[in-house]
């Protein structure tokens, strides 16, 4: 089965639905295909989404999609294994057989957590196992945080961290050094500075133990520093090339999230690792005004040419 559209998105977060919405409204025809693999998933709610704060990211997802669709806006859930330019068209093959055919691509297929290889820190990521202050911080508020030393972003981490409560340890860890204006640092806001690899994590979600070998440390949430990796496959066989950053890898994009790839723009964490659903969900929109009016521009040089 082949489907054509004008824009074809990839990824059914805040990012491509808020841009699929965009595009219906402006009379675009829509198809998303999403994998059902939401970054957010594991997490029971979603924070600083103003006037729906504390939603649970799926039924989140799931609104957004209805709404979608009463603009017109097709959902495919299946995969995109091959992406390519066929003349002035994009072909997008899923892994079901269906072939997508569109003028445009949005990419908004989000990022993958690599998490520290400890034993235990996937089992409860998302709930005792957290990574960023602003999504979940204040739940954690005034409780025994401990921090996973694995880079120069963990000791920001411990300081953002202990604007929430007074009792934040650092574990060393795999982390090489603390510079020593650090370190005066951490002595002077009370934060303990413990040596040694964590083996694991273990205990119950509120409660968990770590072990240190010879010793173990119990804390009620732990902080991870994630390398954050963008679900950029597709963007590379479409000509592109995935920009470096300290955290891992993005889709480097200019405004309204327009590529290097003429035709591919892309919103939400595959072009900002830092994005918030929030954030996000602007991103898609803006991404969603700059594709329509490209298509525009497009079709209004086309009409002349037809006269």
């Amino acid at each position: 089965m082949t489907l054509d559209c004008d824009v074809v998105v990839v990824g059914a977060g805040a990012a491509g639905t808020s841009g699929a919405i965009a595009l219906a409204r402006s009379v675009r025809s829509v198809v998303v295909v999403d994998g059902g693999e939401p970054r957010n998933g594991v997490s029971d709610h979603a924070h600083n989404v103003l006037g729906r704060e504390g939603v649970r990211p799926l039924d989140l997802l799931a609104e957004g999609r209805r709404e979608a669709e009463g603009y017109g806006v097709r959902f495919v859930d299946d995969r995109v294994v091959v992406a390519r330019r066929e003349h002035d068209r994009f072909e997008l093959v899923l892994l079901g057989g269906t072939t997508v055919r569109a003028r445009r691509v949005l990419l908004a297929s989000g990022l993958v957590d690599e998490l520290p290889d400890v034993p235990g820190v996937r089992e409860f990521w998302g709930s005792s196992v957290l990574h960023c202050p602003y999504c979940h911080g204040w739940e954690v508020r005034g409780q025994r945080i401990g921090v996973l030393g694995s880079g120069p972003n963990s000791l920001h981490q411990t300081l953002l961290f202990r604007q929430l409560s007074p009792d934040v340890t650092l574990f060393q860890h795999t982390l090489d050094d603390v510079p020593e204006e650090t370190r005066r640092q951490l002595a002077a806001l009370g934060v303990r500075v413990v040596h040694g690899e964590v083996r694991r994590v273990s205990g119950t979600d509120g409660n968990l133990t770590l072990d240190l070998g010879e010793t173990a440390e119990t804390v009620q949430a732990l902080v991870v520093a994630p390398r954050f990796r963008a679900r950029g496959d597709l963007f590379a066989q479409l000509g592109g090339e995935l920009t470096p950053h300290p955290l891992g890898e993005f889709v480097q994009t200019g405004t309204g999230g327009v590529t290097d790839v003429p035709g591919v723009f892309a919103a939400g964490n595959v072009t900002d690792l830092g994005a918030m659903v929030a954030a996000a969900s602007g991103s898609g929109v803006l991404a969603g005004a700059a594709i329509n009016g490209d298509l525009v521009a497009e079709d209004a040089r086309a009409a002349v040419l037809a006269r």
